[in-house]
C-alpha cells in the first residue's frame, strides 16, 4: 500500500524517526507489538522495519531507522527520504509478538534494536504487566527515544547501559532466575543478541520463553558457497526437478525457471520466504527458525539455506 512520509525527526546521532501515513487519510490496519513493515526505499530494494508508535494507532506507522555506514543502500535511502515522499509499504508482520500470559517480561535492546522492544514496553505499561527493560547503547547520544523510556509506567523499569561511560549490562544477573512463566525478548546487533542467547541457555532457559529477532544476519550465518555441493529441488505440486548449483541460492534458481517465491531480506532474517519441506534435509543457514523447528526439518528459508539431501522436495 502507498503511504506518505509526514515527520521525519532527528531521535539520536545518526537515528531518524520517520511517521508514515495514508495517502488518503484512511485508517491504517492495526498492528500488535514486535510488529513491522516491509518498505519499499526504492526499485528491487525492500528493507523490514520494526513499527515503535503505539499499537492503538492506526492513523500513522513510526520507524526508527539507523544511518549505517555498511548499508546495503537501505538505511541511506531512508535518510535521503524527504517529508512528503510517497512510498509503497506492506502491511504489519509480527514475527517477535508477545507471549499471552506471561507473568514477567525481561526486554534486552543493543542500540537500534530498540524500536521493537519500546513498542513492546509501551504495550506491556499499558496493560499493567510486570516487565523490565535493558537499553544498551555506545553513548548517550546515540540512545534513542529517551524521552519515551521516561514517560509514566516506564522510566522506573528502564536501565541503561553506556558503553563510553564502561557501564555493561550484567546478563548472567539479570537472566540468573529463568521460570516457566517468565519470557525474554533481545533485539540489536548480531553480538549483542548471541550473547545475550549464550547467556540465556547457560542459565537453562527454556527455549521456548527466550523471543529474538535480528536485524541483519550475523557474519557466520551465510557462507560464501565454499564446499558446497549441487543438489535438485522438486516441486511438489507438480513433481517438476530445478538443479540448483553450488553457491546458487535456491531461490534464485527457481526464479531462473520461472518460479517466483515472495522475498525480502535475502538473509534469512525476516521470514518471508518460509517455506514447507515436503521430503528431504535442509542445510539451515538462517537466523530466524529456532533450534527446535530447524531440528524439526520440515520448513527451509530458500533464501540462505541449501539441502543436505540429493534432493529437496519443497511445497511449492
Amino acid at each position: 500500500m502507498k503511504v506518505r512520509l509526514a515527520n521525519k525527526r532527528d531521535v539520536a546521532t545518526d537515528i531518524c524517526e520517520f511517521e508514515l501515513v495514508s495517502v488518503d487519510g484512511s485508517a491504517l490496519p492495526a498492528f500488535t507489538a514486535g510488529a513491522h513493515i516491509d518498505v519499499h526505499v526504492a526499485d528491487g530494494l525492500i528493507r523490514q522495519y520494526s513499527l515503535c508508535n503505539a499499537p492503538g494507532e492506526t492513523h500513522r506507522y513510526c520507524v526508527g531507522v539507523l544511518r549505517d555506514p555498511q548499508s546495503r543502500g537501505g538505511s541511506v535511502g531512508m535518510h535521503a527520504l524527504t517529508v512528503g515522499t510517497d512510498i509503497e509499504i506492506s502491511a504489519p508482520r509480527n514475527h517477535f509478538p508477545l507471549a499471552d500470559g506471561a507473568k514477567h517480561s525481561i526486554l534486552l535492546a543493543g542500540g537500534i534494536g530498540v524500536t521493537p522492544i519500546l513498542c513492546m514496553a509501551e504495550a506491556l505499561a499499558a496493560s499493567g504487566a510486570s516487565f523490565e527493560v535493558h537499553y544498551c547503547t555506545r553513548e548517550p547520544a546515540r540512545t534513542a527515544f529517551r524521552d519515551r523510556f521516561a514517560s509514566a509506567g516506564i522510566a522506573d523499569k528502564t536501565q541503561f547501559y553506556f558503553d563510553n561511560e564502561g557501564a555493561r549490562a550484567d546478563l548472567d544477573a539479570i537472566l540468573a532466575q529463568p521460570s516457566g512463566g517468565k519470557h525474554l525478548y533481545v533485539c540489536g546487533p548480531a553480538g549483542f543478541i548471541d550473547a545475550v542467547l549464550t547467556r540465556a541457555e547457560a542459565a537453562q532457559w527454556p527455549e521456548g520463553n527466550v523471543h529474538r529477532e535480528y536485524f541483519a544476519a550475523p557474519v557466520s550465518a551465510n557462507t560464501d558457497g565454499e564446499g558446497d555441493q549441487p543438489f535438485q529441488v522438486k516441486l511438489h505440486s507438480s513433481g517438476r526437478v530445478i538443479e540448483v548449483k553450488a553457491g546458487e541460492t535456491i531461490v534464485a534458481a527457481l526464479a531462473a525457471q520461472g518460479v517466483e517465491v515472495q522475498m525480502s531480506c535475502e538473509q534469512g532474517v525476516c521470514g518471508t520466504c518460509l517455506t514447507r519441506v515436503v521430503d528431504g534435509t535442509p542445510d539451515h543457514r538462517d537466523v530466524y527458525l529456532t533450534d527446535d523447528e530447524r531440528a524439526a526439518n520440515d520448513q527451509i528459508l530458500p533464501c540462505c539455506s541449501r539441502s543436505k539431501s540429493p534432493v529437496l522436495v519443497l511445497d511449492l
